[in-house]
């Protein structure tokens, strides 16, 4: 199982955030009522477009530049804490959603994303050596 092209991890990640996202938004829904629920899809939405952009991003450049993967990672994720750091700021008094249904979503989603990654990152078999070609 390579995750160069990102698969691997897209899959795994993906299904489990999304399970953790559907189970907040039914949670959000529940206790908090239509704005819960409201908090709780964008959070889930949010969590999954940031970290799925950045996977493909990076197996683009593991694919293409390795040699550049920790700079790309770095610049993604700071662009990503840009992108939240405004987008806290412009929703911080808003009324449309539950904020603390949001920010709970979002810990728990990035939680569930950062365990699947570390999870297929640990089963996958990396090569220390790289075979020779035509040998």
């Amino acid at each position: 199982m390579s995750t160069a092209s990102g698969v691997p991890v897209l899959r795994t990640a993906g299904i489990l955030t999304a399970s953790v996202g559907i189970l907040a938004i039914i949670l959000g829904g529940i206790f908090a009522g239509s704005s819960g629920f409201i908090g709780a899809v964008f959070a889930a939405v949010l969590v999954l477009v940031f970290f799925s952009v950045g996977q493909l991003v990076i197996a683009g450049v593991m694919k293409n530049a390795p040699e550049m993967a920790m700079t790309v990672a770095l610049l993604t994720y700071l662009l990503k804490i840009g992108v939240l750091f405004v987008i806290i700021i412009v929703f911080a008094d808003t009324t449309a959603f539950n904020t603390k249904v949001f920010a709970l979503t979002v810990v728990a989603c990035t939680v569930a994303w950062t365990v699947a990654e570390v999870w297929v990152y640990g089963k996958t078999k990396v090569l220390y050596v790289e075979p020779q070609v035509g040998k």
